[in-house]
């Protein structure tokens, strides 16, 4: 069973879920905006949230723009704190070295996705504990298998 969660919202056009079973709710784009080949543009959704305390909802690229339309969101994810009371915007990027791409209002654009988060208490320590990994990192298991 999922868990739901209430969202107070302020939108004409709220996000939605095109399956039942989705991760993310499509936001939609609140204005027009053309994106030259490798040109970026803030874009407003005209949704704002009030996410509950212990909460935080990630903005995501929708895979069918990026694959199709080279189409991404810049800061993916882009993050909203349950603090923030303003409009939901993305900052999308046209990754094609050719193609202008058109968003028309209504377009849907990215993703959000909502989810608990939790605090850390950090912990000062002299020395942090063994792991297989160990400072492994960046590439550090090859490309293949």
């Amino acid at each position: 069973m999922t868990d739901v969660v209430e969202i107070p919202i302020r939108a004409e056009v709220p996000p939605s879920y095109a399956h039942a079973d989705d991760a993310g709710a499509d936001l939609r784009a609140a204005e027009p905006v053309e994106l030259a080949p490798g040109e970026r543009a803030l874009v407003g959704t005209g949704v704002s949230i009030a996410l509950p305390e212990g909460y935080a909802a990630f903005v995501v690229p929708r895979s069918g723009l990026a694959a199709k339309h080279g189409i991404t969101v810049l800061n993916s994810p882009g993050t909203v704190d349950a603090g923030y009371r303003g409009e939901v915007k993305v900052t999308l990027l046209n990754t094609d070295l050719e193609k202008t791409f058109r968003v028309e209002a209504g377009d849907r654009i990215a993703q959000i996705i909502f989810t608990p988060v939790s605090r850390a208490v950090f912990v000062p320590v002299a020395e942090l504990p063994g792991s297989d990994r160990g400072e492994g990192g960046f590439g550090s298991t090859g490309v293949r298998g």
